[in-house]
This record gives structure tokens, C-alpha cells and sequence, in this order.
């Protein structure tokens, strides 16, 4: 066989570099090959049975104050039953996410759950960049808009500054959301966020 290559080799062009040409050819293609199914194998589509689903509690609005009444703690005992005129106790409604540069929101440290990504620019681009597309973003309308670095998170391919929208406790909430943003951006998917 690769005689036959190299004799072919040589009818078309006068030079030819030596029989170790054809092992070290056949070892690149096997190496695209594997580093293609690769990336196929880590991609992983949100809806997979290997997604990570992620408890919620009750849904608040950002914004809307909710009336709470102290309870004894400590104590063991059951909260006296509500009257007419008294609510059921509410969990106080949970911080706004910090805001970051440009105005931008920051993924909560530590939190696990679920966002809709808008964009990816490879870290070379600057993280500058980044949160110009962020603002541009935020600027259209859409909300909780961030950008974050995906080396920083386990469940992302590392290299790229993510602008995202959003930070949801399970992936239904985030594709409740993802009609509003792929009519401003049509690519825009779904992704946990993961440390």
C-alpha cells in the first residue's frame, strides 16, 4: 500500500519527503477525528436525562414587596393560625443579583442553575468587549443581563466570555424565557451554570 502511495506521490510532484510521511498523515486524520467526536461527546443538549435539575422555592417578582410576620424560632411550636386580618407568612423575596461592570448583573457565586445564553466571544476578544454586548443587550430589553467567564463554571467550554440574561432555579423557568430573547438575539439557547 504504500508503495502504491508513494509512487503516486512522486508522478505528480518531485519531491517526496520519505515513506514516514503516510504513519505521521494517517495519525492526523485519526487525531481530528478524535478531537471532532470530542466536542460532539461534550456538547450536551439541555433537554438530556444527564442535566442537572436544580430544587426551586416559590417564584417572587423582582421589585414587589411582600408582607411577612415574625415567627418563633426555636421554640418547637407551631405558629399561631392566621385570622382574617393576618397573612400567611411569605419568604422574604431574595436579593437582586450584584450588579457588575457596566451595569451589568453577576452570576451569584456559588449558585447552581440556569441561564439563556445570547452570545460567546473567545477570551482573546477582552472581557471589555464583552460587556459592551452585554449593555447592547440589556439596552434591547432584555433583563439580568451579565457576562461571565466560562472557565469559571464546570458545566461550560472553557475560553469564552458568555453574555447571558437571566438566572433561573430549574430549566422550565429558563425556557419560559427564551422566546423573549431570541427575538432579539434567534440563537439564543438555554445552558446551565455550574461551578
Amino acid at each position: 500500500m504504500v508503495s502504491v502511495l508513494a509512487h503516486h506521490w512522486r508522478r505528480r510532484l518531485p519531491w517526496y519527503p520519505g515513506d514516514w510521511i503516510w504513519p505521521v498523515l494517517l495519525g492526523l486524520v485519526i487525531a481530528a477525528l478524535a478531537a471532532a467526536g470530542a466536542i460532539l461527546a461534550t456538547r450536551h443538549d439541555d433537554n438530556s436525562p444527564s442535566a442537572t435539575k436544580v430544587a426551586t422555592g416559590p417564584a417572587t417578582v423582582p421589585g414587589e414587596t411582600v408582607p411577612s410576620e415574625t415567627l418563633p424560632t426555636g421554640t418547637g411550636a407551631e405558629p399561631p393560625p392566621p385570622t382574617g386580618t393576618e397573612t400567611e407568612p411569605v419568604e422574604p423575596e431574595p436579593p437582586p443579583p450584584p450588579t457588575g461592570p457596566g451595569g451589568l448583573v453577576e452570576w451569584p457565586p456559588g449558585q447552581t442553575g440556569y441561564t439563556i445564553v445570547l452570545a460567546s466571544l473567545p477570551e482573546s476578544a477582552g472581557r471589555s468587549a464583552a460587556i459592551r454586548a452585554g449593555q447592547k443587550a440589556a439596552q434591547a430589553g432584555l433583563s439580568d443581563v451579565g457576562v461571565l467567564n466560562s472557565s469559571d463554571y464546570s458545566s461550560l467550554h472553557p475560553g469564552y466570555w458568555v453574555i447571558f440574561t437571566g438566572i433561573y432555579d430549574t430549566l422550565d423557568e429558563a425556557k419560559s424565557a427564551l422566546d423573549t430573547a431570541r427575538a432579539t438575539y434567534p440563537q439564543a439557547y438555554t445552558r446551565q451554570i455550574a461551578q
